[in-house]
């Protein structure tokens, strides 16, 4: 009996060492110890599954390197790289072990090329294992809660993960870096980096090349770095910031643990924090700094001009090439252009009697590296760097004659309605020249990459003045925006006769085209400010698409005529459906959560994807209009004002609505889109509450809706209490939470308190987690003033059907 069961038994010995052979080759490890290695397509994986470290072979290059990436994130994310500066050729000759106490990587040669390089490896068996954080430890096997021996989250490479540092040895002054990648598929040492300043002023700097300083983030004073307001809005993340005789360092983690969130120093030279959205699949950018790709110090490099308005950013000044255009295609130009023709002096061959000659660019941001010379004209300037062959090109202004010697960096294209551009006279040489042009040189712009939408503007202006009216043959401009005639929208309209809604600014018809598609019209009614707003209509809502956004079709303006054509919104306004007015059909709440994040969606997109920063200036339920499907669209542009993205603020006396208006506009302080999120706070309490902010409640009580729903939910009280009767309690109550919650950040009295839209978004979707809110102080005052019994009214003027105003 026993002879027989011997040969399964070692049939099963076997069978279990082939699974072992087979687990080794392919198979993944929970930590690599003395005798173990890893090679090939092995790995190791935290416990949990969170993160997953491997070699990796990143885009189509042929190198192999040890990194540590998502394991659970659809898109391949790498987080850390070992020897980013020394890859190796093969994945399968090289193998991750540990050797002496350290963790080394070998290639196939055998020769270590990367190491943890502890200077006292421990005496004890060590083991490495990779943590759900996303940090790569060395530790003492026998006993793992001992300090670690060594971690990758002292050594980070270009990405931050919560509960990492980025810190400053205050014994030596020596920081800590967070270096980008060289471009997506090198990720080598690029040129920029993130640091704790050395010299101790408790800000973080952003470097080129570790040298030259293009960003801070102001001074840590306890709560925020002081350039930095968005970090008041801190009920995503948690900031930490300490310092020791022996370390400075700042850290974060996230209050929902199911957030995935990166900081990384990106190989655009700018800072990034992204948070990763299941639903989409996708990486979301949170933050960024500079806000200005061509804020980046060189970041086109040598002869590289960099544009916003374009893409990509970058291009060779004329006469220029890129230097490595293979590196130009991964986005990386820090190699700058080269020119494709020698000048005369440097060109040993160059035909006698031949001069260089200057190329003329307009709009110019120009070097500052400049150096300043005596000319009493333009000429005496252009002789000066003519007789010196390392002068690249010169510049002249009331301010005299400036030089540039050897490499041009941080030229900057300007658009061509911002004063501030200069002119560029760029050396080529003369053979880059038609020959029938004389030595002074040609004179050919740089187009701007946009044009404004002003601009386009008065040039259809002009050209429709010369016309006695635009027939039904209509002209396209800027692609889809049409001119109408008079006539046109008079007869689809049928003279105006089915009135939609009116404002201030004039009323909507319906109107059906000849091809059948049913439009709004909205007829501005007086010369001033209808004029103004006609102009600003279109030169906002005219330039931008997005699905939450009214689309604008065409216009018509034949003398004081002036009409904006829009698509027809079926389902009319918000306010129509919210507050009941000629019984339209109720909203339920799932229809309502829906509008309110389209309509974050919309300014989202206003604020932080257009090429300006929008502000709407007027949100409220009558600018939100619903299609068919209740889709809603932001309308209404007529008080838009287009601003920078560098934090700009715009002073104007025009006023929104009563009631949506922020303090600090109603103080006559410049504004920023922020006034908007606070219009979008003050407009969700009522999504929640189905009435006006200022109307009485049911009973018959005066109560101010906001401080009433901000004190229940932070007290914990009854929630159903505050939602709108006609839902009869049918509604998501985390939702009805999570909506007054974001209500009452978007209407503090501190406008870097109020979240972006783009955090609203997240938020709305269910990627960021929100904390409790405090109660404004204005609110506050609201409800002392109830409690006095005074009643709010809103503005008369804001109540209209389709209020496309």
């Amino acid at each position: 009996m026993d002879s027989m069961k011997r040969p399964w038994f070692w049939i099963s010995v076997l069978i279990l060492c082939f699974c072992f052979i087979i687990h080794s080759s392919f198979g993944a490890f929970t930590s690599i110890s003395a005798n173990q290695s890893l090679s090939g397509d092995q790995t190791l994986i935290s416990e949990e599954g969170v993160f997953e470290l491997g070699f990796f072979k990143p885009g189509n290059s042929s190198n192999y390197y040890i990194g540590i990436w998502y394991k659970k994130v659809s898109q391949e994310t790498y987080v850390w790289v070992a020897n980013r500066n020394k890859p190796v050729p093969h994945k399968h000759s090289a193998k991750l072990e540990i050797s002496d106490g350290n963790l080394v990587l070998l290639d196939g040669s055998q020769k270590i090329v990367w190491s943890t390089n502890l200077t006292f490896p421990s005496s004890s068996p060590v083991e490495a294992v990779l943590l759900d954080s996303g940090n790569l430890v060395l530790r003492d096997r026998s006993n793992a809660t001992k300090d670690f021996l060594w971690q990758s989250f002292d050594h980070p490479t270009d990405t931050w993960l919560p509960g990492g540092k980025i810190k400053l040895n205050n014994r030596t002054k020596q920081p800590q870096y967070l270096t980008s990648w060289k471009n997506s598929e090198d990720p080598a040492e690029g040129l920029f980096s993130l640091e704790l300043d050395p010299k101790g002023s408790t800000a973080y700097l952003i470097l080129w090349n570790k040298s030259e300083q293009y960003w801070t983030s102001g001074s840590w004073n306890g709560q925020i770095f002081s350039l930095v307001p968005e970090m008041r809005l801190n009920y995503i993340y948690n900031f930490t910031f300490e310092t020791n005789e022996n370390e400075s360092y700042f850290t974060y983690t996230v209050y929902n643990n199911s957030i995935i969130s990166r900081f990384v120093m990106d190989v655009s030279g700018q800072i990034k924090q992204f948070t990763w959205l299941e639903a989409s699949q996708q990486w979301n950018l949170f933050w960024s700094q500079p806000r200005q790709q061509c804020e980046v110090y060189a970041f086109c490099g040598a002869f590289g001009i960099c544009n916003e308005n374009s893409m990509p950013s970058c291009t060779c000044l004329l006469g220029f090439e890129p230097k490595f255009q293979s590196n130009w295609t991964l986005k990386d130009y820090s190699g700058g252009c080269e020119r494709k023709t020698k000048i005369h002096c440097e060109d040993s061959n160059s035909s006698n009697g031949k001069k260089d000659k200057f190329q003329e660019t307009q709009n110019m941001k120009l070097p500052k590296n400049s150096l300043s010379v005596r000319a009493g004209n333009a000429e005496e300037c252009q002789s000066t760097c003519l007789s010196n062959c390392s002068c690249a090109a010169y510049g002249y202004d009331s301010n005299g004659c400036s030089i540039w010697h050897e490499n041009l960096l941080n030229l900057q294209q300007l658009s061509q309605d911002d004063s501030s551009g200069e002119t560029l006279y760029l050396r080529l040489a003369a053979s880059e020249f038609p020959d029938s042009e004389n030595n002074k040189g040609t004179t050919i712009g740089i187009v701007a990459g946009s044009v404004g939408g002003i601009g386009i503007l008065l040039a259809i202006l002009v050209m429709i003045r010369r016309r006695k009216r635009i027939v039904q043959t209509r002209k396209s401009v800027e692609g889809s925006l049409m001119a109408y005639g008079y006539r046109d929208l008079q007869n689809a309209t049928r003279n105006f006769s089915e009135k939609l809604g009116g404002g201030g600014f004039g009323s909507v018809f319906k109107g059906t085209l000849p091809d059948s598609n049913v439009i709004a019209v909205k007829k501005l009614e007086g010369i001033g400010q209808g004029e103004k707003q006609f102009r600003t209509e279109v030169s906002t809502i005219g330039t931008v698409q997005h699905v939450n956004l009214v689309r604008l079709r065409g216009f018509c303006s034949e003398g004081a005529r002036k009409l904006l054509v829009y698509d027809y919104m079926p389902n009319s306004s918000l306010n129509s459906h919210l507050f009941q007015e000629n019984r339209f059909e109720i909203l339920d709440w799932e229809m309502r959560y829906q509008i309110a994040l389209g309509t974050a969606r919309g300014l989202t997109y206003l604020h932080e994807k257009c090429r300006d920063c929008i502000i709407h200036c007027d949100i409220k339920p009558e600018n939100i209009l619903l299609d068919a499907g209740f889709c809603p669209k932001i309308a209404d542009f007529g008080l838009a004002k287009l601003v920078g993205r560098d934090f700009s603020r715009v002073l104007t006396t025009m006023r929104g609505t009563r009631g949506y208006l922020a303090p600090e506009w109603i103080s006559g302080v410049a504004i920023t889109a922020k006034a908007d999120v606070y219009s979008y706070g003050m407009m969700l309490f009522e999504f929640v509450s189905g009435r006006r902010n200022s109307e009485p409640s049911v009973d018959g009580r005066v109560k101010f809706f906001p401080t009433w729903a901000t004190n229940v939910v932070i007290q914990g009280g009854n929630m159903p209490s505050l939602l709108d009767p006609k839902l009869e309690g049918n509604a998501d109550m985390d939702e009805v939470a999570r909506i007054l919650k974001v209500a009452a950040w978007c209407v503090q009295d501190d406008e870097t308190q109020r979240p972006s839209m783009g955090q609203v978004v997240q938020i709305l979707e269910g990627v960021s987690g929100i904390k409790l809110p405090p109660v404004p102080r204005s609110l506050k005052l609201f409800l002392e003033e109830d409690q006095a019994n005074i009643v709010f009214f809103t503005d008369s003027n804001s109540s209209s059907n389709q209020s496309h105003r």
